[in-house]
């Protein structure tokens, strides 16, 4: 059963700050996880703020010097259907489409999406677990199959649910924020927080801070992309392992490139141990095998969820194949 509640409908951004800076507020864009939070009463609500009057905040418009700027309140089919994107950032694209069913992809936000709560069955069920405030992680001596194995150092292991959000920082895309203090612009790869820092929030926003636009950088004319996501079940389930590659490439030689994981870590994983087997290298049988390989560097996995670094190698060594 829901709480009660108020619901405001602000019609100018200044209005939505000055309502979540009350205290006791929460944002409804799509309200995909909304809604689901508040049912699991994970979060205590006095008050919801939709943002569904701020129009300015919708759609994908290129920018002068031929990046993108995309409204948070995007949906997440808009996302996977835009032209601009599916031919500049494919990857993006193929995030995108991944996430959830078709219906909560017309009805959720990439702003939503990237804020989205931890799928954790502890943390959503009637347990009071570290990240609700209490002493303890479970999943830590329960069940943690489908938990992370890098960045949680034993505190807290949940999972980053996002497909979107490895494919933004792997292309460096940024967050464009409004709130009490004024405007911020931030990396998407910055954007998470760990475990070790606070193991209570999943974004570094503030009290009465929303996210407005991302921006994504122009790419390279040679840059090369994909997503890769694999998960128990075809339809409507998170990842498992997945990966988001962006390649900037000289021929079959990488220049550059960032790999981020999805299914891995409490944040998207950045793995630089598969950029730097790669970088400057050419994408040849050999180069894949070793980046495949060191995806594992730096692991932790627990009993239950040892499985996922074959999964992980799989999904690198695949997906330079695919993208070479």
């Amino acid at each position: 059963m829901l709480p009660q509640f108020s619901y405001v409908r602000p019609e100018t951004l200044k209005d939505t700050v000055k309502h979540l800076s009350a205290g006791g507020a929460a944002i409804h864009a799509g309200g995909t996880d909304l809604l689901g939070c508040l049912r699991d009463g994970i979060m205590d609500v006095d008050k919801v703020v939709s943002l569904s009057a701020l129009h300015d905040l919708r759609g994908v418009k290129e920018t002068a010097d031929g990046g993108l700027i995309i409204g948070a309140l995007t949906t997440i089919t808009e996302v996977s259907e835009n032209p601009m994107i599916l031919k500049k950032y494919p990857c993006l694209a193929q995030g995108a489409s991944e996430v959830a069913s078709p219906q909560l992809r017309n009805q959720g936000t990439l702003g939503g999406n990237l804020c989205q709560k931890p799928r954790c069955w502890y943390y959503r069920g009637e347990f009071n677990c570290l990240r609700k405030g209490g002493d303890i992680c479970y999943a830590l001596g329960g069940e943690h199959q489908f938990h992370a194995i890098f960045g949680h150092d034993r505190i807290c292991i949940i999972t980053h649910p996002s497909d979107t959000a490895p494919p933004l920082a792997a292309l460096a895309a940024k967050v464009r924020t409004m709130g009490p203090d004024g405007k911020r612009t931030l990396p998407v790869e910055t954007f998470h927080v760990l475990p070790r820092k606070n193991p209570q929030v999943e974004t570094v926003l503030k009290p009465g801070e929303v996210i407005t636009y991302i921006e994504l950088p122009r790419p390279a004319g040679n840059m090369r992309s994909s997503y890769r996501k694999v998960r128990a079940r075809r339809s409507w389930d998170f990842a498992l392992a997945g990966a988001a590659i962006a390649l900037e490439m000289d021929g079959d030689r990488v220049i550059d490139g960032r790999v981020v994981l999805s299914g891995a870590a409490p944040v998207p994983w950045r793995a630089q141990s598969v950029e730097n087997a790669i970088r400057g290298k050419t994408l040849d049988d050999a180069t894949i095998k070793r980046a495949a390989q060191a995806v594992a560097e730096g692991a932790d996995p627990l009993p239950e969820n040892t499985y996922k670094l074959d999964l992980f190698k799989g999904v690198i060594e695949e997906e330079l194949n695919a993208v070479r």
